[in-house]
Parts: structure tokens; C-alpha cells; sequence
């Protein structure tokens, strides 16, 4: 694996990869940049952001290019995209993968999209964590501000990070607070075991890959997403630790696409799943996202650890793509050990 290494003094590049800034967002991205120049870094911004037609920020040519474009600039250390979308996918076809350097990619729900396939890819690492623009407050709560202890990590170091006290159940753009968010919910991890009944107590460990199954799941039965090749390649043979991020997929359709993971092999030597908090729940008849994970926790055989702190209801870890990982909740909470190994 191949860990890239933020700076203090590192510049950030904004390139869209999904979705553009549209005219009412401005605002808030305009106050995400200086924040983030007010913390010492510099920004560098792809023209290509702003704006949004047709569900992209522009072609899909032109989005590759731009991500391209900054990969491969030398006086650009960190790429951030604005924020997820939903055609990130299109830009894969336009990459050369052989060419990308190893610098932090950033972000999640469409974005995560992006990060997978260059991680299986290249073994590059990359961070899901939270986008920029929900960086912009005057200050970041515990969970939140430790991407830049996680980014900063060197090659060979390890770094804890530790659940939440409360998490955020609606976004409120019109109201933020000092930490951008609205953590008002209390914070309690659940798990179940390989029969799918409930656990007090869960542990596992693994190689780390994931991203939001609205997106990623596209990956399945392409190139850009050969989960075999890349444990051959950029491993030394772990199972997986995996993480699933769940932006607005009801019951059926999240099992359909957990079935469709099993089936194309990706859960083949894993050592459990993680889930996230599901951004917008649609339960289907009386199947609920527990029941879900009691089933995929019994069809594997694999502990199953949810309503973790990453994802669409903030805040949120962040999780490297291809770091050597350990998860464990005791109760309702829990912490994730990240080695960069």
C-alpha cells in the first residue's frame, strides 16, 4: 500500500469528480475555502466547480481531466472534491490509472465511487471522510477534526479513533452551528453476530475497503472493481474489513445489493461489515435495516457492527481505503484502529 501524507502547510486542490456548486451552495463553499486558508493551507480551485448541468458538473471528459490535472501537479498535495453526486462513475473510462500520484482524494457518497477504484487499482490510499464544504465551521467537533491527525499519519504509524457522543439527524444548511452540524441524537453503536443475534461485545479486523453501496456497488463486475486483484497485488493477504456507507437505499434494495457484493465474490475472506448510520431510511414492508444486517450477518458468517460514525448522518471517522484495520465496540460504543501498513 501506498500512503500519501498531509502537510501543515499543504495546498488543496478542488476539482469536481460528481455534482458542481450550484448558485445557492456559493456561499457556503466560499466560507469552506477560507476556512480552510485560515487553518494554513492553500487552495487551488478547478473553475470547473462551479456550476451544475444535467446532474453533473460537466462532462465526464472534463471532470477526469481536471482530477487528472491536479494528480498529477506536483504543487498540489491534497485533492478534495466539493461533494458527492451522482455520476461520478462516468469518469473511470477517462483515468490513466498507471499515471496517478500518490496524494490524499477525499470525500464521500459519490465520491467514495472514485476512491474505491483508485485504491483497488493502484493501492494508493484513499480517505473517506467528510467533504470539505462540511468543514467550513469555526470549529470541528472530536470526531470530525481528527482527519488531520488521520491524514497526517506516516507510513507505518497507527492512529485510534474513538464513537461519538451524539450524531446529527437532519441536515439544516439553513442553520448551521460553530461545528457545521446539528449533533443532537445520542450515539450507540449496535452489533450482531454470524447468527444474526445481538452482541454486547465485537471485534474484528482486516484490510479496510468500502464507500457508499448507493454508488460503489456499480463497481461490481468491472475492472474497477477487482477485489481479488487488488489483494493479490497491494496486500499480504488479509481478509476484509468491510465498510458500507447507506445514502437513501430502502431495505430490499440494500439486500439486493449486499446479495449482488456476495454473489460477484466481494465479501470472499472478509472479516465483517461495518455500517454506517442509513442517511435517509425507506423500510419496505416490515423489513428493516436490522433485519438487513442479520441476514447478510448469517449468509457470511461474518459479525455484522452498525450505526457507526461515517456517512450521510455526520460525524464521521475517517476511514482509509486499503489501511490495515481493527474495529471494536464495547456496548454502545466502540473505536477503530487505523495501521498504515
Amino acid at each position: 500500500m501506498k500512503y500519501p501524507v498531509l502537510l501543515d502547510d499543504s495546498t488543496i486542490g478542488i476539482t469536481p469528480v460528481s455534482n458542481g456548486i450550484f448558485s445557492e451552495a456559493e456561499d457556503m463553499f466560499n466560507q469552506a475555502f477560507k476556512r480552510m486558508e485560515e487553518r494554513g493551507f492553500k487552495i487551488v480551485l478547478n473553475e470547473d466547480i462551479w456550476g451544475q448541468e444535467k446532474a453533473r458538473a460537466a462532462s465526464a471528459e472534463k471532470r477526469a481531466a481536471g482530477l487528472a490535472d491536479m494528480m498529477a501537479d506536483p504543487n498540489i498535495d491534497v485533492i478534495m472534491p466539493p461533494w458527492g453526486g451522482h455520476l461520478a462513475l462516468e469518469i473511470l473510462e477517462h483515468l490513466d490509472f498507471d499515471t496517478l500520484q500518490v496524494k490524499w482524494l477525499t470525500g464521500y457518497s459519490d465520491i467514495s465511487t472514485i476512491l474505491l477504484a483508485i485504491t483497488l487499482k493502484t493501492g494508493i490510499a484513499t480517505a473517506h471522510m467528510a467533504n470539505i464544504v462540511d468543514l467550513r465551521g469555526r470549529h470541528m467537533d472530536k470526531v470530525t477534526a481528527r482527519w488531520l491527525d488521520v491524514l497526517s499519519c506516516q507510513q507505518g504509524a497507527q492512529i485510534i479513533q474513538t464513537s461519538s457522543e451524539r450524531y446529527q439527524l437532519e441536515w439544516d444548511h439553513e442553520h448551521p452551528t460553530d461545528i457545521v452540524f446539528n449533533l443532537t441524537e445520542k450515539t450507540k453503536w449496535k452489533a450482531v453476530d454470524e447468527k444474526g443475534q445481538d452482541l454486547s461485545e465485537a471485534r474484528f479486523e482486516g484490510r479496510v475497503l468500502g464507500g457508499c453501496i448507493d454508488t460503489m456497488r456499480h463497481l461490481i463486475g468491472t475492472s474497477y472493481g477487482d477485489i481479488p486483484a487488488f489483494r493479490e497485488n497491494h496486500t499480504e493477504g488479509e481478509d476484509v474489513l468491510w465498510y458500507i456507507d447507506v445514502s437513501e437505499l430502502d431495505t430490499v434494495d440494500l439486500k439486493r445489493s449486499l446479495t449482488q457484493m456476495k454473489y460477484a465474490g466481494w465479501f470472499e475472506s472478509s472479516a465483517g461489515l461495518i455500517f454506517g448510520r442509513v442517511g435517509k431510511p425507506s423500510v419496505k414492508e416490515d423489513y428493516t435495516y436490522k433485519n438487513v444486517y442479520q441476514d447478510i450477518a448469517r449468509e457470511l458468517g461474518k459479525p455484522v457492527i452498525y450505526d457507526v460514525d461515517f456517512g450521510h448522518k455526520p460525524p464521521q471517522m475517517a476511514i482509509i481505503n486499503g489501511a490495515y484495520g481493527m474495529i471494536e465496540m464495547i456496548e454502545d460504543k466502540g473505536q477503530l484502529i487505523q495501521r498504515f501498513k
